[in-house]
């Protein structure tokens, strides 16, 4: 079974920076490729970013394109979300998860495991 949990959202202003960590359990993360989305109140939920199992190829949504930053640590079993130039349409649950597929997918039904979401909340 695996588990991720979120870590690092908040409350920031407009144009600043949060980092968000997901740690995952068990000795099989760095087999597969991960992703980031995230749902604001009465929205449905949308793609952020993808990463590969090595790192190597990564993808992101055109609204969050040039401001944010997937990274990951295998050895720790760590997915990082770097965010800057925050916006207040940032403001939204974000969520890790994992996906079977090795190549870039932006549909929430390609992933099988999700953590607990983060609240990120951007002011003006």
């Amino acid at each position: 079974q695996v588990q991720l949990v979120e870590s690092g959202g908040g409350l920031v202003q407009a144009g600043g920076s949060l980092r968000l960590s997901c740690a995952a359990s068990g000795r099989t993360f760095s087999n597969y490729a991960m992703g980031w989305f995230r749902q604001a109140p009465g929205k449905e939920r949308e793609f952020v970013s993808f990463i590969n199992w090595g790192g190597a190829s990564t993808y992101y949504a055109d609204s969050v394109k040039g401001r944010f930053t997937i990274s990951r640590d295998n050895a720790k079993n760590t997915l990082y979300l770097q965010m800057n130039g925050l916006k207040p349409e940032d403001t939204a649950v974000y969520y890790c998860a994992r996906t079977h597929t090795p190549v870039v997918t932006t549909t929430p039904g390609q992933y099988d495991y999700w953590g607990q979401g983060t609240q990120v909340t951007v002011s003006s």
